[in-house]
């Protein structure tokens, strides 16, 4: 299962593009930050991942405010057929409350 689920918030985005079979896509930085258990410690993780959102929600996507604090959805993929690099594409996302 690739299944990926990250509390983060847009950092930066793009404005909205059309792939020519004519599908909305937007694309963003998210930004994440969190204390995670590892080996009996805690750990401080911090990253910055690509994302895109396509079709009928990368309108609502471009909607989020910059910083604003949100659970995605999505799963991994190759940027593109050649390349090594991930990018996190978004299938949903909600507004979270925060501890």
């Amino acid at each position: 299962m690739n299944q990926l689920k990250v509390v983060a918030s847009i950092l930066e985005k793009s404005a909205l593009r059309y792939t020519p079979a004519g599908i909305p896509i937007a694309s963003a930085v998210l930004t994440h930050t969190s204390k995670q258990e590892q080996a009996n410690t805690q750990r401080v993780v911090e990253f910055e991942i690509n994302a895109i959102a396509a079709g009928n929600i990368s309108k609502r996507f471009l909607e989020i405010e910059l910083g604003v604090v949100m659970q995605f959805t999505g799963f991994l993929s190759r940027k593109n057929r050649n390349s090594k690099s991930l990018v996190f594409h978004i299938t949903d996302f909600e507004t979270t409350l925060l501890d």
